[in-house]
């Protein structure tokens, strides 16, 4: 089991700054694969960031540019660095990670809002 823990949301304006940072848990040794997704009001669940074991990331395109994944070695942290915000990345945020047993592991969201 894994367990993680989101941190770091609240409220700014239109082209502001905010650090998530996500603390894992538990199995630790078994994380491969993080990432960050987020949900706004009404929508579906989508995928933000992923960082592999190996460090490679993918971004959705609407971040891309803008938002900066990263974890430390140990694999006890992820962070989600996202600069120039806009009021559509307002939306609850939630941490992932993927086990190499092939089980998913999600905090319980953090909250971000960007006010125009």
């Amino acid at each position: 089991q894994v367990q993680l823990v989101e941190s770091g949301g609240g409220l700014v304006q239109a082209g502001g700054s905010l650090r998530l940072s996500c603390a894992a848990s538990g199995s630790i040794f078994s994380i491969n694969d993080m990432g960050w997704y987020r949900q706004a009001p009404g929508k579906q669940r989508e995928l933000v960031a992923t960082i592999t074991s190996a460090g490679n990331t993918n971004y959705v395109d609407s971040v891309k540019g803008r938002f900066t994944i990263s974890r430390n070695n140990a694999k006890t942290f992820v962070y989600l660095q996202m600069n120039s915000l806009k009021p559509e990345d307002t939306a609850v945020y939630y941490c992932k990670c993927s086990s190499r047993y092939g089980s998913n592991y999600w905090g319980q969201g953090t909250q971000v809002t960007v006010s125009s």
